[in-house]
């Protein structure tokens, strides 16, 4: 396997490559990662089972097109393939640091810039990827509502259901939204999707860097609401983040519309204790 990896980027980059050094590195809760190197030149390389090929290759497009931007920094994608029983992702490799007030700062202003690119098509993407290993559907459509209601919130409530999960109020929820989101008009913005602490960071030079994304054009709060789900980014990032776009009136009451989506996904991946989380944001949207 680690043969063809080495073919594939020597191709990619017209460079003879070999794997000389091979370390575990966290590639989040769905897949293995591993830094390679030559001792001059190093790479991030993602596994999985050959069969979630399409997830790495939709995974690449959406950072290839986020680093076209070049409004927000993001690991390259180099190649992806399917070597053996496993599917693979290179992407360049990016040495990472905790960031200061100034780069987080700096952070909120590029991913500003980068939900400034709309697309004249609507919301949705060119092809359906993956948010976690959950498939993600990405129909382009015209209304907004219709896109997250449709496409986002009864797509994974529907899911929950066939894995067992009880969400007695999905029906008087789904007829809820257009009112929860009535008066809002959000031109399709490009989202990171799935913008938690663990997918943002900062090089050596503490330049932002943001990661696996799950894009598509949408309402850029999408993006702003899951930095506040696990935590929260510290004030530096909104603060830079508003001075260069402002978010709309109203953000507050939608944002837990948005986070729901993200904390379904977690019932569909995980179980446990999110089923009860689900419900009572749910019966909370409904007062």
């Amino acid at each position: 396997m680690w043969t063809e990896i080495e073919k594939h980027i020597s191709q990619v980059t017209n460079n003879q490559f070999q794997i000389l050094q091979k370390k575990s590195v966290s590639g989040g809760c769905i897949n293995e990662g591993y830094a390679v190197s030559d001792y001059d030149k190093i790479y991030f390389v993602k596994l999985n089972q050959a069969s979630q090929i399409a997830m790495f290759q939709a995974e690449a497009l959406g950072l290839q097109q986020i680093f076209d931007t070049r409004t927000i920094r993001v690991p390259k994608p180099l190649c992806s393939g399917i070597a053996e029983n496993s599917c693979y992702l290179v992407l360049e490799w990016l040495e990472m640091v905790r960031g200061n007030a100034k780069s987080w700062e700096m952070m909120g202003r590029k991913l500003a810039a980068m939900h400034k690119v709309s697309n004249k098509k609507g919301f949705g993407w060119y092809t359906n990827n993956t948010i976690g290993s959950t498939p993600q559907v990405n129909t382009l459509t015209t209304d907004w509502v219709e896109f997250y209601t449709q496409y986002r919130i009864k797509f994974q409530l529907r899911r929950g259901k066939s894995k067992s999960g009880r969400f007695p109020q999905t029906e008087e929820l789904l007829t809820a939204i257009p009112e929860l989101l009535a008066g809002h008009k959000p031109k399709p913005s490009l989202v990171h999707g799935d913008l938690w602490g663990g997918n943002a960071g900062f090089t050596v030079e503490r330049e932002p860097v943001i990661f696996d994304p799950a894009i598509y054009y949408g309402d850029r709060e999408v993006d702003i609401a899951m930095t506040e789900l696990f935590g929260g980014f510290p004030p530096e990032f909104y603060r830079g983040y508003n001075e260069v776009f402002p978010l709309d009136s109203g953000y507050e009451l939608r944002k837990n519309l948005y986070n729901l989506y993200h904390v379904v996904n977690h019932f569909n991946l995980f179980g446990g204790n999110y089923e009860s989380q689900v419900n009572q944001m749910i019966s909370q949207l409904l007062r």
